[in-house]
């Protein structure tokens, strides 16, 4: 959660910021801040959005400086208000703080420092860190970045800090666990982020800190790597990033969300390309063809994950399932860290995660690799932290998704799903021959095929303006659309704020059926492959209760374009293919009511794009 930036260097800061801060909004929106150094610091927080904080600095004169840090918060301790916000100060005013993460003793060292004479203005954890610093650098008498080392040996918890020092206005210290900090480096100047996207326009030459590293960045000495535990100087590794700064803007669009619903043609290209070379060539991936044996001896796959990417885990369990058959388990990544989980020798654990940064994710993975599983990561951040805890793994090159409610970043995950199952069933001889090249084919053809599905997008815009006023909808789905049953309500209680529960279409009348009535809609995903006339005896059942059908249909079915108040169609296709195909409706469906509902789409309340506190 929360965004941070920063940057020391010869230009005018706070366009830096100010900018940076809009593109990391997406981590966080309750409140904002920034320090900026001018012969002395000056700090301006304010409630609500980076907006509101811009208006702060209309007068130009305090706008200068050439050092500053600047953080949108996601509030963990204490509310959404200007004394919470960041930066913190110390007591002393000294020092300034920035803080993405939980320090979880932060009682234990508030009280310390309550009767060492310390007072505290926030409710926040933050407020006693930089505090805390101050303390260690006073009482050891030794520079910041010493005090920030020493300090942070004595937190619990986890942290991406920016720290600066007006007594020493020539450098910034920031230090990183758990949660994520990248730093940019340029000709004589550093830029600092939560990720590359504030500074991508100025370099693209990136360090991604690691666990337990700080870097003191000095205008004067440049910037020194330290490891935190050891106290000791590590040689820096420079990334050239790829990304573009076009990924991060709008591109014309009202709002990221549709902009990145309708990237995702492109998108599933960039997840195959150099993966599915062609319908007649087999598939190319790197890391299962080094890594095939363990998938060839494993007696069971283990997904974790959480959110949109459990969805995404689900679906691959019945991929592979069925062109593996091998025993496959899915795991809340938040449940499986805490219940001492069975892990066996031979087990096979894949964590799936959009940002590679999700906390509860990542110390699943930790965990797991402590007790001897193959850890195989699915992500969409290079260089992210699970990418680099994970044994190996593959990228889903969704590229920079801004909108909180994932959209192209799930479809990308259940594609690559797909294209693993297929190999990895292919390389076992677990698939039939004739089925791998249909699916193949189709697997290929998806770009173009999901072209098709989001023409309709005028007609789910005015499926939307009837439903408007709705407080609930059921969700139904069977085999593999009951995944996306759940991914399609999740999509539309995120960011619409109408209740929303996915089920097995089955399991409607095990309970759900007694809340259906005329003001309950219900979408039911109805496409042709699998289970087909068990859901049309649903929707009879639906109708018999006079609630209204909203139906995902195979392109031509006329069965259901009867029975069904409104439906939208997708093409026809294998089982396998279909719940690609009927999760784009759901989204544009949820994108539209949502809108016009005049919800923030991009940044729904309470919500941030990536989960890196528990």
């Amino acid at each position: 959660m929360c965004g941070i930036v920063g940057y020391i260097g010869n230009k005018d800061a706070y366009p830096i910021l100010i900018n940076g801060l809009k593109k990391l909004e997406y981590r966080g929106y309750d409140s904002s801040g920034i320090m900026l150094y001018d012969k002395k610091a000056s700090v301006k927080k304010a409630k609500g959005k980076v907006s509101d904080l811009e208006v702060l600095y209309k007068n130009g004169k305090e706008q200068k400086g050439c050092i500053g840090i600047g953080h949108t918060r996601w509030a963990t301790h204490g509310p959404p208000n200007k004394i919470n916000s960041h930066p913190h100060l110390s007591n002393s005013g000294d020092l300034s703080l920035i803080h993405n993460g939980i320090i979880e003793n932060y009682d234990a060292l508030k009280a310390i420092l309550s009767k060492k004479g310390y007072l505290f203005k926030s409710e926040t954890d933050s407020e006693v860190l930089v505090n805390l610093i101050e303390e260690v650098k006073k009482t050891k008498k030794v520079k910041l970045g010493k005090a920030v080392l020493l300090a942070l040996k004595q937190v619990v918890g986890a942290y991406a800090i920016v720290v600066f020092d007006s007594t020493n206005p020539t450098e910034i210290v920031t230090a990183k666990l758990g949660s994520p900090l990248a730093i940019g480096v340029g000709d004589s100047e550093y830029y600092i982020g939560s990720d590359p996207s504030p500074f991508l326009e100025f370099t693209k030459r990136c360090i991604y800190l690691n666990d337990h590293e700080m870097a003191i960045i000095s205008l004067k000495k440049g910037l020194t790597l330290r490891e935190i535990k050891k106290d000791s100087i590590i040689d820096p590794y420079i990334e050239n990033l790829k990304h573009n700064i076009e990924e991060v803007e709008k591109g014309g669009y009202a709002h990221f969300m549709l902009k990145e619903i309708f990237e995702q043609p492109q998108s599933i290209k960039d997840t195959f390309r150099g993966r599915l070379l062609s319908q007649s060539l087999p598939i190319k991936i790197s890391s299962i063809e080094e890594h095939f044996n363990k998938f060839k001896s494993a007696t069971r796959i283990i997904f974790i994950s959480c959110g949109t990417s459990w969805h995404a885990s689900l679906l691959g369990e019945y991929f592979f399932e069925e062109l593996l058959r091998i025993p496959v388990e899915v795991e809340y990544a938040s449940e499986f860290r805490y219940r001492n989980p069975i892990i066996n020798k031979g087990d096979i654990v894949i964590p799936i995660s959009q940002s590679g940064e999700t906390a509860d994710t990542l110390a699943a993975v930790k965990m797991a690799k402590k007790r001897g599983a193959f850890l195989y990561g699915i992500c969409n951040v290079v260089g992210s932290s699970i990418a680099r805890e994970t044994d190996t793994g593959i990228y889903t090159h969704a590229g920079s998704e801004i909108g909180v409610a994932s959209t192209k970043a799930f479809s990308c995950q259940i594609s690559l799903l797909l294209l693993m199952a297929l190999d990895i069933g292919n390389r076992m001889n677990t698939i039939e021959e004739k089925r791998y090249k249909r699916v193949l084919k189709e697997l290929s053809n998806l770009p173009e095929t999901i072209e098709k599905v989001l023409s309709s997008a005028k007609k789910a815009e005015s499926i939307a303006n009837k439903f408007l006023k709705a407080s609930n909808f059921l969700y139904l789905g069977r085999g593999y659309n009951f995944p996306i049953a759940l991914e399609g309500a999740l999509k539309l209680k995120e960011i619409s704020y109408i209740h929303a529960e996915g089920y097995p279409a089955a399991e409607m009348k095990h309970g759900p059926i007694a809340l259906i009535d005329k003001n309950m809609p219900v979408v039911v995903i109805a496409t042709k492959k699998g289970n087909y006339q068990k859901v049309v005896s649903n929707i009879m059942e639906i109708k018999a209760r006079e609630a209204e059908v909203i139906a995902i249909v195979s392109e031509g079915d006329k069965e259901i374009e009867v029975i069904a108040d409104h439906f939208i169609e997708i093409p026809e296709c294998d089982e396998l293919i279909a719940p690609i195909l009927a999760n784009i409706p759901l989204q544009l469906l949820s994108y539209y009511i949502a809108d016009k509902k005049g919800c923030d789409v991009d940044q729904p309340r309470n919500l941030a794009k990536s989960v890196t506190v528990e």
